[in-house]
């Protein structure tokens, strides 16, 4: 396993933690729904968590977390570029766009984050000693919330937009009424909602 791709993605993944908050925290300021106001909050305080046991982690491992890469700036701008993007659909005057921007932030961030569980959790298999425990204690404790955070917020996503259209909403989601942390228990959840409208 190349290790200095493996730190690089650490960087990453403490960079999309980090941005995940400011994302969360802008989200929330769009939230119209009480019952995503309140799943936000909870993903909120679950994403600074995040940080802090990434930043515990980079420690035993002897990584700075403060070191700046390539991919860890790359990875801030888009952060960034999602909170813009949050706060120019908040001077619209439209409280409902401004939800459904943010639920494609909130989408579009927790991708990144995703994938960036599921790599480490392919690496910590290879990690040996320590180092390799660390990680893998560390994936076990944030996985499942990370696939919480995707499937959910995907299910959140486009239940609003549909609701935008004028077509029938399930309102929570499917997913979150299911629990949903995998990708065939999401696509089943998806299949369910017609079942839901009635």
């Amino acid at each position: 396993m190349n290790r200095d791709q493996l730190n690089e993605l650490l960087y990453q993944a403490l960079e999309t933690e980090a941005g995940g908050v400011q994302v969360y925290e802008t989200a929330i300021r769009c939230a119209v729904n009480a019952d995503l106001k309140a799943e936000w909050q909870k993903y909120l305080e679950q994403t600074r968590d995040h940080e802090q046991k990434l930043r515990m982690l980079m420690d035993t491992l002897g990584l700075d977390p403060a070191k700046e890469t390539r991919g860890r700036q790359v990875v801030r701008h888009k952060g960034e570029s999602l909170v813009e993007a949050m706060q120019m659909a908040l001077k619209g005057n439209n409280p409902q766009a401004a939800q459904l921007v943010a639920a494609e932030c909130v989408v579009n961030a927790e991708t990144k984050d995703h994938q960036n569980w599921e790599l480490l959790g392919q690496g910590a298999q290879k990690l040996s000693g320590a180092e390799g425990k660390a990680l893998k204690e560390i994936c076990e404790q944030i996985e499942d919330q990370e696939d919480e955070h995707l499937y959910h917020s995907m299910g959140w996503s486009r239940e609003l937009w549909m609701e935008s259209l004028g077509l029938p909403a399930v309102l929570p989601p499917p997913e979150e009424e299911k629990d949903v942390k995998t990708a065939s228990e999401a696509a089943d959840a998806k299949k369910s909602r017609e079942g839901m409208l009635h």
